[in-house]
């Protein structure tokens, strides 16, 4: 099955479906959508982030989790996140749902992150083979290191992954 990703699954506040819509014209309306993180981590407790590729229309040249996108209509949320995680990053691992949550972010380019986000974990000790169509390079970086550079250099991460991050932390920690 060919899976057409220029488009996301607008859902109410309870992430019920609601409708389709082009991915640019949900981003430029602000149209809360459903979508999926993925966090990678190895057995040294590292966590995997990429920088995304130059030509992304938001987001471009930054970093920010192991993968997000936005699963489609009928796509079983977390199938997708798994199969996204294959084709961007070249990773097959067992991913665990942690938790949903809603957020609303304007980002560069008068765009607009609004998203009903499933976030799931996964290990694996092997290095990501990535898609240069959608990857400029990865690496594996202690959280706590990685948190400290936020704080740093927040520019050169992506608004979700700031979003995101201290809700994971925290949620771990517990």
């Amino acid at each position: 099955m060919v899976i057409d990703r220029s488009k996301v699954v607008l859902v109410d506040e309870n992430d019920q479906a609601i409708g389709v819509m082009n991915k640019l014209e949900a981003h430029e309306k602000g149209m809360l959508h459903r979508a999926f993180s993925v966090f990678i981590f190895n057995e040294k407790g590292e966590m995997l982030i990429h920088q995304r590729a130059r030509d992304k229309y938001h987001g471009s040249g930054l970093w920010t989790n192991a993968c997000c996108s936005h699963p489609q209509w009928d796509e079983d949320v977390k199938g997708g996140a798994q199969e996204r995680l294959f084709y961007e990053m070249g990773i097959a691992c067992d991913l665990s749902y942690k938790f949903s949550f809603s957020y609303k972010i304007p980002v560069e380019n008068e765009l607009i992150e609004h998203e009903f986000d499933h976030v799931f974990l996964g290990t694996t000790n092997k290095n990501p083979t990535i898609n240069l169509n959608e990857v400029m390079d990865y690496q594996w970086i202690n959280p706590t290191e990685l948190q400290r550079d936020i704080i740093l250099s927040p520019n050169k991460y992506t608004f979700w992954f700031k979003e995101i991050l201290p809700i994971l932390m925290q949620k771990l920690a517990n």
